[in-house]
């Protein structure tokens, strides 16, 4: 047999499984009592059912009948009523022995609902439990006043069989709520992170323009008067930055309605993700924001995933971010250094953070307590790399990165 055929032949046979796992509870049941039924009239099925009592064996009869069927169909709501059936069932089974009627297949149906109590009744677990016991030993009284030569040894071994089934159900229900909570629990750390990385992007895309917006338009405002003429390439350059935040955030909203798309939406997505290409763009808004910024880029830029590429994006945009907010006018570096395992960045900002001759002057934490920088930690540590910020002995500030690369495969 070759494994084509091998294949075709294990297809076959999920098919049925698989119809049958999409069908419901109530119609799972349902099948599962008629059958339980018609196998209850089959003669060589009927030493294995279950017996207690061992009283005089009377004729079968209509009523008989009814009592076997009574221990079987009440299983198409086992799951649905498992105390209900357990009831009836148990009532059919406790009938069929006090008459002294044979042995059917059917009374395995006692198994069936004992287990469903255990493992899918939620409320009143107790009391069903102190019910059934209780019945049980009204039953082994009756038996007994009607001649049953069993004693206490062996109505007791039957009871610990019951109560053992009973068990196993209740361990599958337990096991099932523990998985459920740990879902529950996987659920709300995964809403947790994705709520963080959301708040994150918003923190890079929102902080970073709107900085540069201000400086824009604070500068087109003190031109106005002292030379209106550069006056119009201000408000160019706040538009030009607005446009970009724009197209950052319907990227960030596209992320967010994506759920379940599509590998080509996704792809479609990654092309319009922030990349290190246009980290140059950075760098052009904030020349003209007038932060002095000199940009280099050493060795060879390779196709990243898009989370290598948008993480190498944040930490520039939120080192050029910091200095224009508290440092405005200081010279900038930006260096980018791409190496054959990693990506390197490195933005130094030169004198003092916050001194007296940056303009106009922050309010608020510096960039050390930011929320930015903590969320680029996060990011960066995410992709096993490092991001390291402080003042420098020398004056001004320093943002390194280091993000290990992974080569998209062509």
């Amino acid at each position: 047999m070759t494994s084509r055929q091998a294949s075709w032949g294990l297809s076959r046979l999920r098919a049925p499984l698989n119809w049958w796992r999409e069908e419901g509870a109530s119609f799972q049941d349902g099948v599962l009592a008629l059958v339980l039924a018609l196998l209850a009239f089959a003669p060589t099925l009927s030493n294995m059912g279950a017996q207690i009592g061992d009283l005089p064996e009377r004729p079968a009869s209509v009523l008989s009948i009814a009592l076997t069927l009574a221990q079987s169909l009440p299983l198409a709501a086992r799951r649905r009523w498992p105390a209900a059936c357990l009831t009836v069932v148990a009532a059919a089974f406790a009938a069929h022995q006090a008459l002294g009627f044979a042995t059917t297949f059917g009374s395995v149906g006692l198994y069936v609902a004992l287990y469903s109590a255990g493992a899918h009744q939620v409320r009143f677990r107790r009391s069903t439990a102190a019910a059934a016991s209780a019945g049980y030993v009204a039953l082994a009284i009756a038996l007994n006043r009607l001649g049953s030569p069993l004693g206490v040894a062996d109505y007791s071994a039957f009871y610990l069989t019951l109560a053992a089934i009973w068990l196993v159900g209740n361990s599958v229900r337990v096991r099932r709520a523990q998985e459920a909570e740990r879902r529950r629990l996987a659920a709300e750390v995964a809403t947790a992170a994705e709520r963080a990385r959301i708040a994150r992007e918003l923190h890079d895309v929102v902080t970073h323009h709107v900085t540069a917006m201000v400086v824009q338009a604070d500068a087109a405002q003190f031109l106005i008067t002292s030379a209106p003429e550069r006056a119009g390439e201000g408000l160019v350059a706040v538009s030009d930055t607005g446009r970009r935040a724009l197209r950052e955030l319907r990227y960030l909203l596209g992320v967010l309605e994506a759920t379940g798309e599509s590998a080509a939406g996704e792809a479609a997505r990654a092309e319009r993700a922030p990349t290190l290409g246009r980290v140059t763009d950075l760098v052009e808004g904030a020349l003209r924001s007038g932060q002095p910024v000199e940009f280099s880029e050493q060795g060879e830029r390779r196709p990243q995933p898009v989370d290598v590429e948008l993480a190498a994006y944040r930490v520039v945009q939120e080192a050029l971010t910091n200095a224009m907010k508290y440092a405005a006018g200081q010279p900038t570096g930006v260096s980018v250094h791409h190496g054959g395992e990693r990506i390197e960045i490195t933005v130094i900002t030169d004198g003092s953070v916050g001194s007296p001759q940056a303009s106009p002057v922050p309010h608020g934490p510096g960039p050390r307590g930011g929320r930015g920088l903590a969320g680029l930690r996060a990011r960066v540590r995410m992709l096993d790399g490092q991001l390291e910020a402080g003042p420098r002995p020398e004056g001004g500030f320093e943002v390194r990165a280091t993000i290990p690369t992974k080569p998209v495969q062509e």
